[in-house]
């Protein structure tokens, strides 16, 4: 396994050794003793969830608050995904700032989110399924997230504005600067 830091403070690319032969395909997707060994993190995962969504579907930004925050191991199972991510810890030295990687079934990368980042991805093929592992369960109460046009961050997420399809309760998240006051 293959362990890269992202430009942001304590998110990580994380690449499987692939074995590939004429049965097939087989990798570890997570290694708990070298994933810390190499990032220093110390995560135990409660949680696992997966979503099917078509192309357009835009998921987030979401994210959890105080104690129920949540760390993510995040790919792409089957088709390709823009994935993106924010740093809300205000003691961080890259609070405010962005980070963007295209997951898909082909590259079999994955992305380390850790407590304290809002989280989002779109689908960019004609379907995708996305799974995800967290460190803490989902609680409704400390359920937060921020808009995915807001203007302070400028996201680019891939695909015309027309093209997104969002909840209605996405919709109605609130801006990067309301979401961290």
């Amino acid at each position: 396994m293959e362990i890269i830091q992202t430009s942001l403070s304590s998110c990580f690319i994380v690449i499987p050794r692939v074995f590939e032969d004429n049965r097939g395909v087989f990798f570890e997707t997570y290694n708990q003793r070298d994933f810390q060994q190499v990032t220093g993190q110390k995560v135990a995962f409660v949680q696992d969830n997966q979503s099917t969504s078509k192309k357009g579907v835009l998921r987030g930004l979401h994210f959890q608050k105080g104690n129920q925050a949540q760390a993510k191991l995040v790919r792409a199972i089957k088709g390709r995904v823009l994935d993106i991510v924010v740093d809300l810890r205000k003691d961080s030295e890259t609070f405010g700032q962005s980070f963007s990687i295209e997951l898909n079934d082909d590259n079999r990368k994955q992305l380390f989110v850790p407590k304290g980042f809002a989280h989002g991805f779109v689908t960019l093929s004609e379907t995708a399924i996305f799974g995800y592992k967290c460190d803490a369960y989902y609680d409704a109460a400390s359920e937060g997230g921020i808009i995915y046009n807001d203007a302070t961050l400028q996201l680019d997420w891939h695909l015309p504005e027309n093209e997104l399809i969002l909840s209605e309760k996405d919709l109605q998240l609130p801006t990067f600067k309301e979401a961290t006051a």
